[in-house]
């Protein structure tokens, strides 16, 4: 199967040299398969809880990447919570991408792979459905910078791409309300920040009518954003 945009999106991100690649919560498999495919690393993990899942993944790159001494790039299946990724037994350089759950519980995952390896060379590729401001504040309360993000739409659903990396180097700091998500160089690009942009602050608006709700500086971060 081919991947839709927003897997492309992500996959296209994979560019630096990796040890060990690991597609969490990887549902069917095809971005991992991608990657596999074009050998981006050594080692490809694929990851999720769900036995079921994992079972006709494993099936399926069984049958069409099967074990070979010559390949590049071998695959292994882990049916395991994301928090436990066995990471120090790997050793080597690390990217962790995590991709379709919301921005809370990611925040969550990636604390506790953190603190678990926290000598470990680990960049992670973030893919949030939403709460991405809350991602963010995780990300900088970890002292984690950033290498690059970008903003996408697919079936009018806006996605927030952000790779990062537990390292301090050349990247630059993490910008609660993004940074490089908002410079458009094209009418189209423009049009999706301002879309995504109306979209988010009618969201926080809406918690603000809600009772003990405590987002005004979240509304206030996003109002100065401009275009």
């Amino acid at each position: 199967m081919r991947l839709g945009k927003r897997l492309r999106q992500i996959e296209s991100m994979v560019t630096e040299h990796y040890d060990h690649i690991w597609d969490c919560c990887c549902d069917h498999g095809l971005l991992g398969a991608a990657l596999l495919a074009r050998q981006a690393a050594p080692h490809i993990h694929f990851v999720d809880i769900v036995p079921a899942l994992m079972n006709e993944v494993e099936e399926k790159l069984s049958r069409f990447f099967p074990a070979d001494s010559n390949s590049a790039s071998q695959w292994q299946v882990h049916c395991i919570d994301v928090s436990a990724l066995p990471i120090k037994q790997a050793g080597g350089k690390h990217l962790v991408i995590i991709a379709g759950v919301g921005g809370n519980l990611m925040a969550k995952l990636v604390q506790t792979i953190h603190q678990q390896h926290p000598s470990a060379e680990i960049d992670f590729l973030l893919c949030p459905v939403h709460d991405q401001f809350t991602l963010r504040q995780q990300l900088i309360q970890l002292d984690f910078s950033l290498i690059t993000e970008t903003l996408m739409v697919e079936k009018q659903r806006f996605y927030e791409v952000l790779l990062v990396s537990n390292r301090k180097h050349t990247a630059s700091t993490i910008n609660p309300v993004g940074n490089l998500i908002w410079l458009a160089n094209t009418p189209e690009q423009s049009k999706v920040a301002a879309g995504y942009l109306s979209k988010t602050l009618a969201h926080y608006k809406r918690m603000q009518l809600k009772a003990g709700s405590e987002v005004q500086h979240i509304i206030e971060a996003y109002s100065a954003i401009v275009i």
